[in-house]
């Protein structure tokens, strides 16, 4: 068994092992992913008996997590052939690229799983809940809002509005997320690329020329919206954009009766369902993204168990740095407790609280180390929509 990272020239090697497991997948959509994504991912595989038998595939994103820009990877495509199957080679992938990721200095990287079982014994743990709902659209039914359908018009974007769209964002929406990718250009153009390969495309709500809304949607198996982003007053434009968007896309000249939402608002009815889990990679660069506001002092310290990235497993120091909210974060030999790092997780993205966490098998906790990290602001603010 070898494990190894892929070159970038051998990266269309794995596009079979990708066909043979993930059959859903279309053509179009495997043209646009082996053309765009894998020119700058990272791709680990395991190879055996002269091929390439399982493989994990590393795409890049630059995040903000609070006031600071760090890289991160969304790990996706794990895969392995069954015949191979049950033999350890997911968790030698995945050992391998948190171990490179560490050194990189990533902060925490993400995935959605198919199944949180898989990833939980390798300390992933869910940090963001998507809400998910069904429109109806199959008469003029109005949001509920109490707003009007304004004189709006929908389009979809081409490339050149991706330089437009990311300035959308960033002056309506940025700030309201604590986590979330950087939306630049080049990542508009990709969403753009991304959606038209699956017999979809991102739309645009304009009033009089000017920019009041951008959604993803796909329509390969019915009608799929994804995180829709609109300034406040135009919600029945979104449903009127949809329910026009219907018409084009419905298969055999059939409208759509409904609409799936991914991310949607919080007026509409939706379930909210964990989709993204994360791990914590390189310890010490979290904690210092992290904050406290700017009235509180932070003094503690910790040992960390984490079972696969042995240099996080250390006794740290977290004390409030030379500006007002950020944290400086160093090794010490005085601990006031231990903490593994999947509970650390969880804590920090909000998924827990301290008292839960005093509970938890493997923690020990003094008062006082238990009242200093109840002072560190929590990331329970996350939007992480990405699909690959």
């Amino acid at each position: 068994m070898i494990v190894r990272r892929l070159e970038q020239s051998e990266h269309g090697k794995t596009r079979s092992l990708w066909e043979e497991v993930f059959t859903e997948d279309t053509s179009a959509f495997l043209d646009y992913y082996y053309y765009i994504k894998t020119k700058d991912n990272q791709i680990y595989v395991v190879e055996e008996d002269g091929q390439i038998c399982s493989m994990l595939q590393l795409n890049p994103y630059l995040l903000k997590i609070e006031e600071s820009e760090r890289p991160s990877a969304y790990i996706i495509a794990v895969a392995t052939k069954e015949e191979y199957r049950g033999r350890g080679f997911m968790g030698n992938l995945l050992r391998q690229a948190l171990n490179d990721m560490y050194t990189a200095k990533v902060p925490f990287t993400f995935l959605m799983p198919a199944a949180e079982a898989i990833y939980t014994p390798y300390d992933f743990r869910f940090i963001y809940s998507q809400r998910i709902g069904i429109q109806d659209i199959s008469s003029n039914v109005a949001s509920g809002k109490g707003t009007t359908v304004r004189n709006c018009t929908f389009t979809d974007a081409a490339v050149w509005n991706a330089e437009e769209m990311a300035a959308f964002f960033n002056s309506y929406f940025a700030d309201v997320w604590q986590v979330h990718a950087i939306r630049d250009s080049s990542y508009y153009q990709t969403m753009i690329m991304e959606q038209q390969s699956e017999r979809g495309g991102v739309r645009l709500i304009r009033e009089n020329g000017d920019l009041k809304g951008i959604y993803a949607y796909a329509a390969e198996d019915g009608l799929e919206i994804r995180e829709p982003l609109y300034l406040p007053g135009y919600e029945d434009a979104f449903i009127s954009s949809v329910r026009e968007l219907a018409g084009v896309t419905g298969e055999s000249g059939k409208r759509c009766e409904s609409a799936k939402i991914y991310a949607c608002p919080e007026y509409m009815s939706a379930e909210n369902k964990p989709i993204i889990m994360a791990r914590v990679v390189c310890l010490p660069e979290f904690l210092k993204a992290l904050k406290t506001d700017s009235k509180t002092s932070v003094d503690c310290s910790f040992a960390v168990i984490d079972p696969i990235i042995y240099q996080n497993s250390r006794v740290w120091r977290i004390a409030s740095g030379v500006d007002e909210t950020g944290l400086d974060v160093r090794e010490t030999e005085d601990s006031e407790g231990v903490l593994p790092i999947d509970a650390l997780t969880e804590l920090m993205f909000g998924r827990i609280g301290i008292q839960e966490l005093q509970r938890r098998e493997g923690v020990i906790m003094t008062e006082h180390l238990a009242g200093e990290l109840e002072k560190i602001i929590k990331l329970t603010k996350v939007f992480l929509n990405e699909v690959v």
